[in-house]
């Protein structure tokens, strides 16, 4: 087996990968590797590990930091989705973790492992390598079957999107850049004044229209964006709940979040799409308020959890206390 970085790896094996592998999300595909290329404070490698021209083990590694004064406090390693793996040949991920590793930058602070899917039985060769196991839950909706999908959703949630059709509340497709700057003008206010956490530069939700790499679905009324949700895709697969917004100076009865959950879920089951992935739902020890919201669509509550590992403690530790500082002056 060997590795192969980049454009080294041959692209019909790399996709041909993908498409059958259990573990496989849009962000592990060619197309996610170009996208992040692209975006300011954004890189990305991918690494492959390869038998026989046959793809065995692969990974996108992000690299995501801002640039400038400060920034390496801010300099970290993310693998959206887990790297895809052979389940047959466990082997050749201890070789890409291994690779990783060794072509990682001296100032990266540390990486982490967003996993999709379940991961338990390869937990103890991710220890092996320094990683620790954080618990994370997530939420996961059947949408195979709208009628079934909908009697899963709470009654109150249920209420919400029928008073939200009868104020006219509508939903569509982004048809240019200048909706999708509205739609981040809403979510970076959200970021900013309630969440208090890093967000991409506009450049990041531009480019991903541009580039084709998934659905915005945008909430209207009165002419007006009130909402919306940013979703890749992996046709036939899954889709994931990225981003989302709603505007807080709406009328209650609006309910702009609540119908751009459910429309993503809806165009999910008219696509043939058969899964929607909220992406995460915090850790279990957390009062997590967002929990309870996408609780309510009716998902089954998972926890794939994450793998961390910290590679400048000191340098952690401290970005974390920078951070922490940061939110207790928005509050």
């Amino acid at each position: 087996m060997k590795v192969l970085i980049n454009e080294s790896i041959p692209e019909q094996a790399w996709s041909r990968f993908v498409k059958i592998n259990n573990h496989a999300t849009p962000f592990q595909t060619y197309s996610y590797f170009r996208f992040f290329n692209s975006i300011d404070n954004f890189a990305a490698k991918t690494f492959a590990v390869i038998d026989r021209d046959e793809v065995k083990a692969l990974a996108v590694v992000t690299t995501q930091g801002k640039k400038g004064p400060g920034g390496f406090i801010t300099r970290r390693q993310v693998i959206y989705g887990g790297p895809l793996v052979d389940d047959g040949c466990p082997v050749a991920l201890d070789l890409l973790l291994k690779s990783i590793d060794e072509h990682t930058s001296c100032g990266t602070i540390y990486s982490e492992i967003r996993n999709l899917s379940d991961y338990s039985s390869l937990n103890e060769l991710f220890l092996q390598k320094g990683y620790t196991y954080v618990p994370y839950l997530n939420f996961r909706v059947d949408t195979s079957d709208l009628a079934l999908m909908t009697r899963r959703v709470s009654s109150s949630r249920i209420r919400q999107i029928k008073k939200a059709h009868q104020q006219s509340v509508t939903c569509r497709n982004a048809q240019n850049v200048h909706e999708v700057k509205d739609f981040y003008l809403i979510l970076n206010k959200l970021y900013k004044t309630k969440l208090h956490r890093p967000l991409p530069q506009q450049d990041f939700f531009v480019k991903f229209f541009e580039q084709d790499l998934g659905v915005y679905l945008l909430i209207w009324h009165n002419d007006e964006i009130i909402g919306g949700i940013m979703c890749p895709v992996l046709l036939g697969r899954a889709l994931y709940e990225f981003y989302i917004c709603g505007r807080d100076d709406v009328p209650a009865n609006l309910y702009p979040g609540v119908m751009a959950t459910w429309n993503a879920m809806t165009y999910a089951c008219e696509n043939g799409i058969p899964l929607f992935d909220f992406m995460g739902a915090g850790k279990p020890e957390d009062q997590y308020g967002v929990r309870d919201f996408k609780a309510r669509f009716g998902g089954e509550l998972v926890e794939y959890g994450r793998y961390l590992k910290v590679r400048k403690p000191l340098i952690y530790k401290t970005g974390k206390f920078v951070l922490n500082l940061q939110k207790r002056a928005l509050l």
